[in-house]
């Protein structure tokens, strides 16, 4: 959900004064990193998990506030939307079969969401872009009453001036545009999002490894195929997400001005090379002052939390961000990785969450890494290719040249995925049910975006019409999501009894 603001209102002072104290936050941040002062015990591993909640009907809810106060549970709080809520799942080394339990977990929890929202008329979606959400369920009344929803609302729609025009086109030839006044259509995204806890002297390589997966990794997790009646990328969540947080007027876009979601343009050498960039080329969009001084605190030989610059960090929109924190007073660092969608089971999303890890973990420790071999430029097209076609997205791979994403993670990746989960102490048994899962969509080219489209084929070939078809694969969608069988299982509405 990202830090609080106390105010929507800042004045020409307000920000001078917080652009100095960015920048003396960064100073500060520099020294550290100069100076070793981090936790770099060993790595952890975190989840944030956003889902909607729908009615009867397979229709967005707005009930988050209802279902939180039934589940008295401070793990789980709002989201943007009044339709979403997001499960924060605490930290911890996934060694031996730590996955296994933490996949029980979120069994539990969503079984605790189900119960709760059954008190108010809805269940919980885990699904990158609700199906079923419709343009006329992003106006009056779709925001989470919360400060900092309603600022970085307002400080969007001014830095740009005008209203958001959203395009957006399938491989299928459907299009979708249309004029928001609001940042409304980003609460139709929702996302499964990573954080692994790295020392500064491995960051940059962790994040490197990252961004270098970041094609394959969309491509064979997609799950976002619909977004308000139309079919239009495989994760329509990545695109719909730029465009619905794009602060540029036309003039400064075509000007190559850089948009606040963004993949990057360079492989990095160091974190600081995202924070400083952050700072250089970015206005302050929330630019609220706290009372720290970091020069002081660091001196007195404590962590400062440099509340400034970590602020304007999370308006920032990296598919893979760089994230300072402390706990217990103790700094450390984490790559928050963006790129998947949310669902559509526990299991699914526990299989691309080991996808991830190992792949990072072997990667980031090859003593000649992939980005060493292939352009920056390979790598953001690898992943627009992963968004826009899902798991037949073509991909390029040194050695490999050109396949599809099926191909080489078959080929490539899944053995690499393996090793680095087996070097990090995760279980046999836990690499082989989790990457047997994504070896299973691979064969059968069945993940969640395909599913659906699929679905929804057989629906409207049956008579159906899209709205209808939409509502009823969002049906069968939750029956299977609850069963926690993995997608690559699911059978389309002609193999139900």
């Amino acid at each position: 959900m990202g830090a609080q603001v106390g105010g929507a209102e800042w004045s020409n002072q307000d920000r001078q004064r917080y652009r100095e104290k960015v920048r003396q936050d960064l100073d500060v941040f520099e020294r550290m990193l100069a100076s070793h002062r981090f936790d770099a015990t060993v790595p952890t591993t975190g989840f944030e998990v956003e889902m909607s909640l729908v009615d009867e009907q397979m229709r967005p809810s707005r009930s988050n506030a209802e279902v939180i106060d039934a589940l008295q549970d401070a793990s789980f709080v709002p989201e943007l939307g009044r339709f979403n809520l997001e499960l924060n799942v605490a930290p911890r080394v996934l060694v031996g079969d730590q996955a296994l339990d933490l996949e029980q977990e979120l069994v539990d929890r969503f079984a605790a969401v189900r119960a709760a929202g059954e008190a108010v008329g809805c269940r919980p979606a885990a699904v990158g872009v609700l199906p079923t959400l419709l343009p006329d369920d992003l106006r009056d009344g779709w925001m989470t009453e919360n400060t900092r929803y309603l600022a970085l609302n307002d400080a969007i729609m001014r830095a740009r001036g005008e209203d958001i025009f959203l395009d957006l086109e399938g491989g299928s030839g459907e299009r979708l545009a249309f004029y928001s006044d609001s940042i409304a259509p980003e609460s139709a995204c929702t996302s499964f999002q990573l954080h692994l806890q790295v020392a500064p002297q491995r960051f940059a390589a962790a994040w490197n490894a990252a961004q270098a997966i970041a094609g394959p990794q969309v491509a064979v997790g997609a799950n976002s195929p619909f977004f308000c009646g139309k079919a239009l990328w495989h994760e329509t969540r990545i695109e719909l997400f730029m465009q619905a947080t794009d602060t540029r007027p036309v003039e400064l876009a075509n000007q190559g001005v850089r948009p606040r979601v963004l993949f990057g343009d360079r492989w990095i050498t160091s974190i600081f090379d995202l924070f400083e960039d952050n700072v250089r080329y970015f206005p302050a969009l929330l630019p609220e002052v706290s009372e720290e001084d970091p020069v002081a605190v660091l001196e007195a030989g404590e962590a400062p939390e440099l509340a400034e610059l970590m602020l304007h960090n999370g308006t920032v929109y990296r598919w893979n961000r760089p994230i300072y924190d402390t706990a217990d007073g103790r700094p450390h660092l984490r790559v928050e990785n963006r790129v998947l969608p949310s669902g559509p089971t526990p299991l699914d999303m526990l299989a691309n969450a080991a996808f991830y890890y190992g792949l990072v973990a072997v990667l980031a420790a090859d003593e000649r890494p992939v980005w060493t071999q292939m352009s920056f430029s390979a790598a953001e097209a690898n992943f627009r290719h992963g968004a826009r076609d899902g798991i037949l997205g073509r991909m390029y791979w040194p050695g490999y040249s050109t396949l599809t994403a099926d191909e080489l993670t078959l080929r490539h990746l899944l053995p690499l995925a393996h090793d680095g989960l087996a070097q990090a102490g995760v279980s046999a048994t836990s690499a082989d049910r989790y990457l047997g899962v994504i070896e299973g969509r691979c064969l059968s080219r069945q993940n969640g975006a395909s599913w659906q489209l699929d679905c929804v084929r057989r629906l409207e070939e049956a008579g159906a019409d899209r709205a209808t078809a939409l509502r009823e694969m969002l049906r069968i969608y939750l029956e299977y999501a609850e069963s926690n069988e993995p997608v690559h299982t699911w059978g389309l509405p002609a193999d139900q009894d």
